[in-house]
C-alpha cells in the first residue's frame, strides 16, 4: 500500500562554511511542512519540505517532489 510522506530537512553551516544537512521532521502533510521549513529558514542557513510517495512494505518509493525551499538552499540540496 503506498503512502506519502512529507519531510523538512534543515540545512545549518558545517564548520568549514558549507552547507549541511540537519535532522530532518516529519509532518502530517504539505501545507504543515511547507511552514515548517520557512519556520526552520530563520533558525538556520535555509530548509526544504518534500513529499515522497512509496510502499514501506516492500521498500520501494518515488523521487522526491520539492514542496518549497527557502533561505540558501534549493531542491538539488537532496540529490548532492
Amino acid at each position: 500500500m503506498a503512502i506519502t510522506y512529507y519531510v523538512v530537512v534543515p540545512f545549518g553551516r558545517g564548520e568549514d562554511g558549507d552547507l549541511v544537512p540537519l535532522e530532518p521532521l516529519e509532518a502530517p502533510n504539505g501545507e504543515s511542512a511547507r511552514r515548517r521549513a520557512q519556520a526552520a529558514a530563520t533558525k538556520h542557513a535555509g530548509a526544504i519540505a518534500f513529499s515522497r510517495t512509496g510502499d514501506p512494505d516492500s521498500g520501494e518509493f518515488g523521487e522526491p517532489t520539492i514542496l518549497a525551499s527557502y533561505g540558501e538552499v534549493d531542491g538539488t540540496m537532496l540529490t548532492g
